[in-house]
């Protein structure tokens, strides 16, 4: 950056206007990660073949197109885009309709984060749609996250959505981090844990997806309907014995734990996957970059956190802090800002309304009380938990604030209701539904003198 345009951005970089600069970060980061933007930039039609990476696709004959979870719309169009509608049919399954529909494609309305009768409609639809393909025929999956709840249907013909919803409840309001919830969600399901794409065997395959997991586990996005598994029947048992989950199922689901009778997932190395090909499109990482760069240009002397943040939000938000102190001291009179991925976890402790982002922040409130401090937490998918909003905002003055309002943190952390607490100061964050889904973006930003 030019010294006399960087100075001019410092000199805007107050404290007073810090939960501002902090929602700016969030948005800009929202827009470098659009879906279409990326399928448009990281996809290419070229000489009967579609080109995602270092994959190439042959397209004998026209693909069919699976597509569902939170960006299965957007994705869908995007692909018709880039392929100029050569498409031969089409199954799209998410939880808002599309503002408009292809020709080609069935559109199905499933549910999140807990599965409807039109995720089961949506899952078998698509089972039969892959199903008696042979070599020479295209299927193109388009995955992101949410599709664990939106692309359902059970193992077993006793176990009813009623019980499904149940089952999905349970392990939603646990403890358990996403990818050890989606081991219990693979092995009692006819699609995930690569079920679908063994159906769709021997025909070509291609998925391309947009993680909501660690990057490392690219198998457990939507619970992996597509990719072999690499997590056991024994590790489902093992999981939900250590956490006492089994008297909570529903009692169809129940007597599969019970008896050990779960059906083991298609493992890598089975041959039926010969075929299938994979590429990442989007990821928590690139939000993450997308919002150390719109830091960066604004002038904060900028860091990204890189440490494993699946963990409990307090101990988070902790960590955070001592990272956001180094950062502070390393670039002494200068405004920082630590860039933060991964997904807390925050278990459900009362009827109230929100989510891990907005109980983040609060808790993270109480923690920078007094300090020219602000924290961002946010969802990419512009649903945080059971609240209307993506995240919040506060500031070291947010406390404070509060109490001339009335509003207790204490006992809005108790009762799960951080939404609450955040609508009353108007520092949510309402982005709506975004049609992506890459985990979680955390923003911390430090003034340190008032100005």
């Amino acid at each position: 950056m030019d010294t006399s345009i960087q100075s001019a951005a410092l000199t805007n970089l107050a404290y007073a206007h810090g939960k501002q600069l902090a929602q700016q970060i969030f948005l800009e980061t929202m827009a470098a990660i659009e879906v279409r933007h990326a399928m448009l930039a990281k996809l290419i039609s070229e000489g009967g073949a579609l080109v995602a990476g270092g994959v190439s696709h042959p397209l004998i004959r026209p693909p069919r197109v699976v597509a569902f979870g939170k960006a299965a719309n957007r994705m869908a169009a995007a692909l018709d885009e880039i392929l100029g509608g050569r498409i031969e049919a089409g199954i799209a399954v998410a939880p808002a309709e599309p503002p408009r529909k292809l020709a080609r494609f069935h559109y199905f309305l499933g549910g999140h984060p807990y599965p409807t009768a039109g995720s089961l409609e949506g899952a078998q639809a698509a089972l039969e749609l892959v199903s008696n393909l042979s070599r020479d025929d295209s299927v193109i999956f388009l995955v992101s996250g949410g599709g664990s709840a939106t692309l359902a249907q059970p193992i077993d013909a006793s176990i009813t959505l009623a019980d499904l919803i149940e089952f999905n409840r349970v392990l939603v309001t646990s403890r358990l981090p996403i990818e050890k919830i989606n081991v219990l969600r693979k092995h009692l399901s006819a699609v995930k844990g690569g079920r679908l794409g063994v159906r769709a065997y021997p025909a070509q395959q291609l998925t391309i997806f947009i993680s909501d997991v660690p990057d490392h586990l690219p198998s457990m996005v939507a619970s992996g309907p597509t990719m072999p598994d690499e997590s056991t029947a024994e590790q489902a048992y093992e999981l939900t014995e250590r956490h006492g989950l089994v008297r909570l199922f529903p009692a169809s689901i129940r007597r599969f734990f019970e008896l050990r009778k779960l059906p083991e997932t298609p493992k890598p190395g089975d041959a039926r996957f010969a075929n299938a090909h994979y590429f990442c499109l989007l990821s928590n990482h690139d939000a993450v970059e997308a919002a150390l760069t719109a830091a960066e240009k604004l002038g904060f002397a900028s860091a990204i956190d890189p440490g494993p943040w699946d963990a409990d939000y307090q101990q988070v938000a902790h960590a955070n802090l001592a990272a956001l102190e180094a950062l502070s001291k390393k670039h002494q009179g200068q405004p920082v800002c630590l860039v933060v991925g991964g997904e807390v976890t925050c278990p459900v402790t009362g009827p109230g309304v929100g989510g891990r982002n907005q109980a983040f922040v609060l808790y993270a409130a109480q923690q920078i009380t007094g300090r020219h401090r602000v924290v961002l937490s946010a969802g990419t998918d512009g649903r945080d938990g059971n609240s209307p909003t993506s995240g919040a905002v506060a500031d070291g003055q947010t406390i404070s604030r509060t109490q001339a309002r009335g509003p207790d943190p204490a006992a809005h952390l108790a009762e799960s209701d951080s939404y609450s607490f955040f609508r009353t100061l108007g520092d949510t964050l309402d982005t709506g539904f975004t049609d992506n889904n890459v985990r979680d973006v955390r923003i911390w930003l430090d003034f340190g003198a008032a100005k």
